[in-house]
């Protein structure tokens, strides 16, 4: 077992914890966000199940989910199991979805951009397997201005090890609402979030028709 390895599992073990009080106070009001969809629904990079427990019980999503760690995704198979969901679940990463072309009428992104390696890329998948007039939903923490984005940038080759190879200074927003193929149906900076990891914007964006 190489010290990587010991570093994931130990990473995907300490997760929930720490986020426990966060998603217990703050952030249901934006995971009920996120899940406001239906049909063929892909969340894009589950973790270890966040949005599950919204999507439980619900009859009009049949749910569809990758996560590219394996101790990730062990731990989001634990959490359908016990909500009694069903999932597939695939451990790959985002920027090379194992889904055709025009098949989901939404995906959603709860926290995850930061940690893709190739968000663009990520988004050139999004956008492939997204029917037209499908949406997508996101909730993400992006650089901030000013002094904070310096200090920001600082912080970040430290930050980065500790928060499973998190970025605190991208333009999330600014790469979604960029795209040709999306039409921007609403963006907002919700209060959350903390330094370097905020501030946190939402928002739904359309795939085109044309």
């Amino acid at each position: 077992m190489t010290a990587l390895d010991v570093y994931d599992r130990v990473f995907a073990r300490v997760y929930d914890p720490f986020m426990n009080a966060a998603e217990e106070r703050l952030f249901p009001p934006h995971r009920e966000y996120l899940t406001d969809v239906s049909g063929e629904v892909l969340d894009l990079g589950s973790g270890t199940g966040a949005n599950f427990p919204y999507f439980a019980g619900r009859e009009d999503v049949r749910l569809h989910a990758i996560e590219p760690d394996p101790h990730m995704a062990k731990r989001a198979r634990k959490r359908a199991a016990k909500l009694g969901l069903e999932v597939d679940l695939r451990e790959v990463g985002a920027e090379a979805l194992p889904y055709a072309d025009d098949s989901m009428d939404a995906v959603v992104a709860g926290i995850v951009f930061c940690t893709i390696p190739d968000p663009e890329a990520a988004l050139e998948e999004v956008a492939r397997v997204l029917k037209p007039g499908g949406e997508f939903r996101f909730l993400e923490h992006v650089r901030s201005h000013g002094r904070r984005a310096w200090a920001q940038e600082l912080v970040e080759p430290i930050w980065k090890p500790f928060a499973g190879g998190c970025h605190v200074t991208r333009d999330t927003a600014g790469l979604f609402t960029a795209h040709d193929a999306f039409e921007v149906a609403e963006v907002e900076r919700v209060d959350i979030g903390f330094f370097p990891a905020a501030p946190f914007v939402r928002g739904r964006l359309r795939r085109r028709t044309d």
